[in-house]
Formats: structure tokens, sequence, C-alpha cells
């Protein structure tokens, strides 16, 4: 419906413009991949994925589109896996869930932060149909207080 997708738009634009947007282009596919803290969400958005609004939660967001030339792309399944490790070595794995809206695929993670952690992403994708995994990787500090 209008609503939903209005919503999923609201929702890609909150979390490309309160962080700077991470890509990855490879194998004919662009990673895009982001985090924030949930606290910037707006209570409708957490409401309608399930998430906590908090200062010391983060999201993990990650769309994979396939590159078509002459469009922005489309929208592409994919098999989804993340880790974060923070400076002192410690990982842990996060779980990823697709969300669907009319177009659009993407995939979250939401997680515990603390005042300036900054963690290192590591994300690997399987577009649906592909036999190879794309590596992507980032790194954020998150601010809490």
């Amino acid at each position: 419906t209008t609503m939903r997708l209005l919503t999923a738009l609201l929702f890609m634009l909150v979390t490309s413009v309160a962080s700077a947007e991470n890509s990855t282009k490879d194998n004919g596919y662009t990673i895009h991949h982001n985090a924030i803290t949930t606290d910037m969400l707006t209570p409708e958005i957490a409401r309608e994925y399930g998430l906590i609004r908090s200062r010391n939660r983060a999201m993990l967001n990650v769309s994979v589109i396939k590159q078509v030339p002459g469009t922005t792309g489309q929208p592409v399944e994919a098999d989804v896996r993340a880790s974060s490790t923070n400076i002192i070595g410690q990982q842990r794995r996060l779980r990823m869930r697709e969300i669907r809206e009319g177009e659009a695929i993407y995939y979250i993670g939401d997680f515990l932060v603390r005042n300036e952690e900054q963690l290192n992403f590591h994300i690997d994708v399987k577009p649906e149909g592909e036999v190879t995994w794309i590596p992507a990787a980032f790194s954020q500090t998150f601010y809490t207080e």
C-alpha cells in the first residue's frame, strides 16, 4: 500500500542520511551497507520493524542491488551474513532478517553499542542464483552520549 511504501522510503532515507552510506561493488552487484543508532528511527518505523529505539542500540542495514545499465539497478534477494568486531577483538554474529517493502528488499540486524565504541563490520552476501559470496566491510564509531 501507499503508506507502507512511504514508510519504506522514509526508512531508507533516514538510514542513508543519518550515516554516510557505504557501498561495495563487485561481480555486477552493489551492496549498500550502513549502521545507525536506533534512536534515530521514528517511533513508527521502529514499531513496524520490531526495533527498540535507544541510543545504546544500533542497526545494520544492508541492501543488494543488481547493476542494470541505464537504471538505478534491481533489488535482489540474497543470503546475508554479518558480524562485528570491536577494537579488542570481540566478535559477534548479527542476526539479519529480510524486510520487503514493495520492490525494495533489505536486511537489518540490531545490536547493543557503547559510547565511542568502534566496530568493524564484515558482511558476506550471496545474491540469489549466484554461487559466490561477495565480501564487504566497513568501520563505524558510535556515539551514545
